[in-house]
């Protein structure tokens, strides 16, 4: 019988995996695998063959390693105890965990108890059960974490998946921020707030690693990653109560009901396509298609519509004379030059120069006027404008003012806040 491609026969070895003249020793990650051989081969022994008896074999090797107290099984107490399941089922899968090393037997005492890969196997999938309910693979990465650090002895490979997984959440939040849709950026606070106790164990745990001066090199170095990630995902939680909050102010209030256009579109979220359709069905209104009107009817239409149809005349209108030009009133127009004088003066500044020097004029008017302009140096708002006054906001100028006032020599002006003009 021929193999198909995708098919491996079950008598080929590790070696006819690699090419000739390879040994598969000699390849590092295989070898931590070949290591921990007698522990994969208890996860195989659990995991192969169909669901249901995959199921099976965890119930019975889980109540087996639940009693503590007295951790050895006689046989008729496994009869008793498993009395639920069927008696060839049971015994067929007592003899599978048996054969291969799960369950080790006693024949002088004739006694069940669990071997060492048994109970490794049965403690890692106590361990993954265990956040079955909440973000199962953050938990379960930074409780191993934390588990090696508490022993003195981190994996490496595990701080990556942790770093891994902690990247692929930062990159769905940035993404649900980009997209300014309420409904993803919900969601992702949502993720985050699931995850959060998780990110701060994984901080407190980071934390220690990097305070261990004596620590593996290559584990400073992925912590140290681990806890910049941490940290920008920490500051999410404002950054999607700021957007929530602008998303908020947008929203449309529909009359005096109370309701807005996100809680009709929540309400819409939660219907589905069925009842959606029923909502529609009766608001929807089709045109007939005129499939019995002849080329000749819609010729006399198409005569009437260019020939026959009077249409409103066109208006002509004049461009504005330019006499109209003169609508501004002589205080603008004097503002405007007195503005323009301004933005001559500081023009000129290159280097720090008293307030006094660009706000001092001939009247008080005009030096109130000049100081109120000062203060718009940098507003981003007047800038905008198009006019002198957009100009001489953009000036590279910053005003500095102190509490100090200085008594001036001036026929209207008494009195000046001390102030300079520095160059950006």
């Amino acid at each position: 019988m021929q193999t198909s491609p995708m098919q491996i026969p079950n008598d080929f070895s590790l070696g006819d995996f690699f090419q000739p003249g390879f040994d598969p020793r000699d390849l590092g990650p295989l070898a931590s695998l070949l290591r921990a051989k007698p522990y994969l081969d208890a996860l195989i022994t659990l995991f192969r063959g169909g669901d249901d008896e995959v199921l099976v074999r965890l119930l019975i090797l889980r109540e087996i390693g639940s009693r503590a107290d007295a951790p050895r099984w006689t046989p008729q107490e496994l009869d008793n105890h498993f009395s639920y399941i069927h008696v060839v089922k049971r015994d067929t899968v007592l003899k599978r965990l048996r054969d291969n090393g799960l369950l080790v037997w006693d024949s002088d005492e004739a006694l069940y108890s669990l071997s060492e890969p048994g109970r490794v196997a049965l403690a890692a999938l106590a361990t993954l059960t265990q956040f079955a309910d909440g973000d199962a693979e953050l938990g379960y990465l930074t409780a191993q974490v934390a588990a090696g650090q508490s022993v003195g002895n981190i994996s490496p490979e595990g701080l990556q998946h942790l770093l891994a997984r902690l990247n692929e959440l930062h990159a769905d939040f940035e993404n649900a921020l980009e997209s300014q849709s309420e409904f993803q950026i919900r969601q992702a606070r949502a993720k985050l707030e699931s995850v959060w106790k998780w990110v701060t164990k994984g901080t407190e745990v980071i934390r220690q690693v990097l305070e261990d001066e004596n620590g593996d090199r290559q584990v400073l170095q992925v912590a140290q990653a681990i806890a910049l990630t941490q940290s920008r995902m920490l500051r999410m939680t404002g950054v999607f109560q700021r957007r929530l909050a602008e998303l908020a102010a947008q929203r449309v209030h529909l009359g005096q009901s109370g309701l807005t256009s996100t809680n009709v579109a929540d309400w819409l979220r939660g219907r589905s396509q069925e009842q959606l359709a029923a909502l529609g069905r009766d608001l929807l209104t089709f045109h007939p298609e005129p499939a019995f009107v002849v080329s000749d009817i819609l010729l006399d239409v198409t005569e009437f519509e260019l020939i026959e149809r009077e249409r409103d005349v066109l208006g002509e209108s004049d461009l504005p004379t330019s006499e109209l030009a003169q609508s501004v009133s002589a205080v603008e127009a004097e503002r405007l030059l007195l503005a323009e004088e301004l933005f001559e003066v500081l023009k000129g500044i290159s280097i720090e120069a008293p307030l006094a020097q660009a706000v001092l004029a001939d009247t008080y008017p005009e030096t109130a006027y000049r100081l109120s302009l000062l203060s718009l140096l940098g507003d981003s708002e007047a800038a905008l404008e198009n006019s002198i006054v957009s100009d001489l906001v953009k000036l590279p100028l910053a005003l500095h003012t102190e509490e100090t006032v200085d008594e001036i020599d001036h026929p209207e002006v008494a009195t000046l806040t001390r102030g300079s003009l520095r160059p950006l």
